[in-house]
């Protein structure tokens, strides 16, 4: 004889479920345990996002103002005087500057800026230059080369 034919639940282990709404006698009748009247006693219960009871909701009240350009070209800055650190005469472009951990994001556009000074001879390719950063870098001796929006450099 299996010994999983002879399992016993313990008393009190096994209990049904509140049987709402099935008249007085069940416990749960009348109201069906939501109370009396109210927003919850009602048919729906679930309230919209931001909801205040009634009031106007904090979303509404605040002035909107400004714009905000959602399609705009979010660019990955660098100055000009963190490319020392570099080897003289070397091709700057956006994998190389992944390559060295100088830049976190392979994928963004890299706009190059004019803070500091460049003391060495480099060719830069980027997907932007400041005017400032363009004259110090063909000042040095080096090349400012712009990179397409989608192209990509190796």
């Amino acid at each position: 004889m299996s010994i999983l034919n002879n399992l016993v639940l313990p008393k009190g282990a096994k209990k049904d479920r509140k049987r709402r709404g099935r008249g007085s006698a069940s416990g749960h009748g009348a109201t069906s345990c939501r109370g009396h009247k109210g927003q919850r006693a009602h048919g729906k219960t679930k309230k919209d996002k931001g909801f205040e009871g009634g009031q106007t909701p904090l979303i509404r009240r605040i002035p909107k103002r400004g714009f905000v350009n959602r399609f705009r070209t979010k660019y990955q800055l660098l100055n000009i005087d963190s490319l020392n650190s570099l080897p003289d005469g070397s091709v700057i472009t956006p994998a190389f500057l992944k390559d060295k951990d100088i830049i976190k994001n392979r994928r963004l556009p890299v706009k190059i800026l004019g803070d500091g000074k460049l003391q060495k001879k480099l060719q830069v390719h980027a997907h932007a230059f400041s005017n400032a950063a363009k004259e110090a870098i063909e000042k040095a001796g080096g090349a400012a080369v712009i990179i397409e929006a989608g192209q990509q450099t190796k």
